[in-house]
């Protein structure tokens, strides 16, 4: 605990992530604050990070993650359900905060219903209106008291519309960090030594695991045939279960090492990996890992997508440094056989390797220092204080 500033009071906090990575930094930012208060009591949609944190959840984080524009259509009965939830929270408890993690769509409009109730909103991890939609600043200008952004160029873009934005870092800094060494890991799960290890890395949702893992898996067999030794791993997502994983795997001819709880151990035992666009290509590029990014959605969604998006990469390595340091596959060029090429190229063009190695390396410096979840913490405590 701080003990340069005693806690105001108990207050409640209502806290709000979506997907796997906004639960992880949610429950590092809870952490954060229950060291300067720990009279502060969460409740929110939450993942198992942030419920082991100390939040109280009112719906599970992994049944509200969707991928894509049309995606969320079977889903909307029951993110419906939750809003009226949250809704009557906020009416009913009136905390003294409302924290948003990314995850736009939803948290924006949640936003909005409670700064109509004089509930001062945080947004941590701000949506990627660079990217798209970049008429929802005017919104967030409106409802939202303080802004946290993780990425470099960002705090200018908000604080120039207006926006009180602060830049405090990536907090996957703090985060991403293996337990192991290589050889030890390769030990710990019973891999081969001295063997060509690719990671597939399909993603958190089923959603884009069901779209991305087959083809994967395809690229494996194809892999398989022409290198001979190699092997696969592939770290288990939280929000998943190795049952659904597994009867995926299943349906194709070849081995797949399926690893529970240690992500980044096997991202840092790979050679090359294989990853669904999102929060995980930040994290192999953190492990500097040569890496294929790799997107599909549904066509609809695809089209829609290419008609609002702006920026000319989709993966967070390629967005930071400004070119492309690895490739990205998108729609329909995330084929087996595109994928498996490049994998190839990667492990045997002689320079390629190192290359990427070393344009990773320079991201790491673009993020700002560590201590992200801690100065977000000093942000969100500082609008209680001033209520």
């Amino acid at each position: 605990m701080n003990t340069n500033s005693s806690p105001c009071h108990t207050s409640k906090i209502l806290i709000v992530a979506g997907e796997a990575s906004g639960d992880l930094h949610g429950a590092n930012l809870v952490k954060a604050m229950h060291a300067i208060d720990p009279a502060l009591r969460f409740y929110g949609i939450a993942g198992k990070n942030m419920q082991a944190a100390g939040v109280e959840i009112i719906a599970d984080s992994a049944d509200m993650a969707v991928m894509g524009f049309t995606e969320v259509i079977g889903k909307i009965r029951y993110i419906m359900q939750v809003k009226a939830r949250l809704k009557l929270f906020l009416k009913q408890e009136k905390p003294a905060l409302l924290i948003v993690i990314d995850y736009p769509g939803f948290n924006i409009p949640l936003a909005g219903m409670a700064k109509k109730s004089g509930i001062p909103v945080f947004y941590y991890i701000s949506p990627k209106v660079w990217a798209w939609r970049r008429g929802r600043i005017k919104t967030i200008r409106r409802i939202v008291d303080t802004i946290a952004v993780i990425l470099p160029f960002e705090e200018q873009m908000y604080r120039e519309a207006g926006v009180h934005a602060h830049f405090v870092g990536h907090p996957l800094l703090d985060t991403v960090k293996t337990k192991y060494t290589k050889d030890d890991a390769i030990k710990k799960f019973a891999l081969q030594e001295n063997v060509t290890t690719i990671g597939l890395l399909p993603g958190s949702r089923k959603s884009e695991v069901a779209a991305l893992l087959p083809e994967m898996l395809k690229s494996a067999f194809i892999l398989k045939k022409k290198l001979h030794t190699v092997q696969f791993v592939l770290p288990l997502a939280d929000t998943l279960t190795a049952e659904f994983v597994g009867a995926i795997i299943r349906q194709h001819p070849v081995d797949v090492h399926l690893i529970k709880n240690d992500t980044y151990d096997v991202i840092n035992l790979s050679d090359v990996a294989v990853v669904a666009s999102g929060t995980a290509t930040l994290e192999t590029a953190l492990l500097e890992k040569p890496m294929i990014i790799v997107y599909k959605v549904s066509r609809l969604s695809y089209l829609i997508g290419r008609a609002v998006i702006k920026v000319k990469h989709i993966g967070l390595a390629n967005i930071i440094a400004g070119e492309t340091i690895v490739p990205e596959f998108i729609q329909g060029e995330a084929n087996a056989e595109r994928i498996a090429a490049e994998v190839i190229d990667i492990l045997t063009r002689e320079g390629r390797m190192a290359h990427i190695k070393s344009a990773l390396a320079d991201i790491r410096g673009k993020l700002g220092a560590p201590g992200a979840s801690d100065r977000a913490a000093k942000l969100a405590y500082g609008i209680i204080q001033r209520t």
